[in-house]
């Protein structure tokens, strides 16, 4: 990060560049042949209008944000944080895809190492001294310290987190604190003004103002439809508010899309709709729990709906694991099983369904209308306790690391439609790091200039399922191909395992098959 003498000198010289350029209000431009620009020549006089009126900003437009600003800026505090684990670059929140980060102040370890510093923003919720920022701002923190607008430094403590939305609630002693309030009428419009208040870079106090640029945006996200904001959010905003122009929190930002960690004009917000009931929980003391039924769910493109014989516009979702011994697998679920229906109401997809899933509380029955072998069937399944994300993405790692490039094959394998598989045998496992948690055949080949080569097949995948069916040997795959053919298809779906994880793949016949 710039030091703060280098970030002065620059912006002195910026305003003393600008101030040059702009004396005495006229531009002049320099040209070698000097003329009219858009059909007018001479000095530029603005002129009020009809009848001598002021300048006046579009209409719904604000004349300024100052006033809006003085106003909620008091209740608005920098986080700062140590941490004991070792500093980290590109830090992701849980569930984000690459490129989008928190838009937090980057750690730096101290001369010990033993302990990492950072920081972030919060906002005042009531008078007695409870904070909003985001779970991540805080997770990990052995000392949190909040700096108010006056800059007295007060010490604060964790009241409750919740990883699943990154909010969190701190509270410091004291009383008589200006503070904010949450919109929980109004639904913030595409187009709208948005201002967000932060400690971007440890600045401390800055605005920035811009509109609602999208709604929605899920983002990875099974619990949160972010607001999309092209207010300005950069590192240290995380766990500031989103104001509308009423001074009113829309908002909480929580993260940006960016390749270099900076501002690139995209930011997203916890919408006040999420973010209100979360927190006012918290600040009961309540843990927050959800419903779980131990199934990996996941919603297919309108190409694999089509390859296992299903409407394009499916709704639903694949059921691609289910824990041993969990609820889902008590209740019978299957691999396999596509889920159309969560008590009764039809679902459009995996993330509606996990979001109705969480909703339920523990001990809850669950019904889940499926579909199995084209057949609709319905299971009663008794809701446990969502774990921790760390405790599910541990429950996830299949291990197992990326052969080494050029490694040649350990078996021949039999062909099947441009890639020649073959069982996963103990020398083929240890040959390719495939876990032993992985059940399917082991491509050994792939044929060159083949439907499968442009897919991005390699040796060392396993296809785990072909045509929605588990696949133990050649034969398998050939004759769930076979099928797929004889019902006039184009193409089969395959469930393929790799290093990197593993992803559904519609493989399409070569031109006359």
């Amino acid at each position: 990060m710039m030091k703060r003498k280098e970030f002065m000198l620059g912006a002195v010289a910026g305003l003393a560049f600008a101030a040059a350029a702009t004396a005495g209000g006229v531009i002049d431009w320099p040209s070698a042949n000097a003329g009219p620009v858009a059909g007018v020549s001479g000095r530029l006089a603005p002129n009020a209008g009809g009848n001598g009126l002021a300048f006046a900003p579009p209409q719904g437009a604000p004349l300024s944000f100052a006033d809006i600003f003085q106003q909620v800026a008091p209740a608005v505090v920098q986080i700062d944080v140590k941490t004991r684990v070792p500093a980290q670059r590109g830090i992701q929140i849980p569930g984000l895809p690459p490129g989008l980060v928190p838009p937090e102040e980057e750690a730096a370890p101290d001369d010990e190492g033993a302990t990492a510093l950072g920081a972030g923003s919060g906002f005042f919720i009531s008078a007695d001294g409870y904070i909003v920022t985001n779970n991540h701002v805080v997770a990990d923190a052995t000392e949190i310290t909040v700096r108010l607008a006056d800059e007295r430094e007060l010490t604060a403590r964790v009241v409750g987190r919740d990883e699943n939305t990154d909010l969190a609630v701190i509270k410091v002693e004291g009383d008589n604190f200006p503070f904010v309030t949450f919109e929980e009428t109004a639904q913030p419009r595409v187009g709208d003004w948005v201002i967000a208040v932060g400690n971007p870079f440890g600045l401390g106090g800055t605005a920035t103002a811009g509109i609602v640029s999208a709604q929605g945006r899920g983002i990875d996200s099974a619990y949160v439809d972010y607001l999309q904001i092209d207010a300005a959010i950069n590192r240290g905003n995380s766990g500031g508010p989103t104001f509308d122009i009423y001074g009113r929190v829309i908002g909480v930002n929580s993260a940006i899309f960016s390749p270099t960690g900076n501002s690139v004009g995209i930011g997203f917000a916890i919408p006040a709709s999420v973010a209100k009931p979360i927190t006012d929980r918290l600040m009961r003391g309540e843990a927050i729990q959800r419903g779980y039924i131990g199934a990996g769910l996941r919603s297919l493109s309108p190409e694999a709906w089509e390859a296992l014989g299903l409407p394009r516009d499916f709704k639903g979702a694949n059921v691609e694991s289910v824990t041993p011994g969990g609820p889902a697998a008590r209740a019978g679920l299957q691999v396999g099983d596509m889920v159309v229906g969560v008590n009764g109401r039809p679902v459009s997809d995996s993330t509606e369904i996990t979001r109705m899933v969480g909703a339920v509380s523990p001990g809850d029955t669950i019904r889940l209308d499926i579909l199995r072998d084209g057949r609709r069937q319905t299971l009663n399944v008794r809701s446990g306790t969502r774990p921790s994300e760390a405790e599910l993405r541990e429950g996830d790692d299949q291990g197992g690391a990326p052969a080494a490039p050029g490694t040649p094959p350990a078996a021949q394998g039999e062909p099947v439609e441009g890639v020649s598989v073959a069982p996963l045998t103990p020398a083929l496992r240890s040959r390719f790091d495939v876990p032993e948690t992985v059940e399917g055949v082991i491509i050994t080949s792939v044929t060159p200039r083949t439907p499968a080569a442009r897919l991005g097949l390699e040796a060392g995948f396993v296809i785990t399922r072909a045509n929605n069916r588990p696949v133990a040997s050649a034969a398998d795959l050939r004759n769930a191909v076979a099928e797929v053919k004889r019902a006039g298809r184009p193409g089969v779906l395959l469930f393929v395992w790799t290093s990197q994880g593993a992803a559904p793949v519609v493989l399409r016949f070569a031109e006359g098959d």
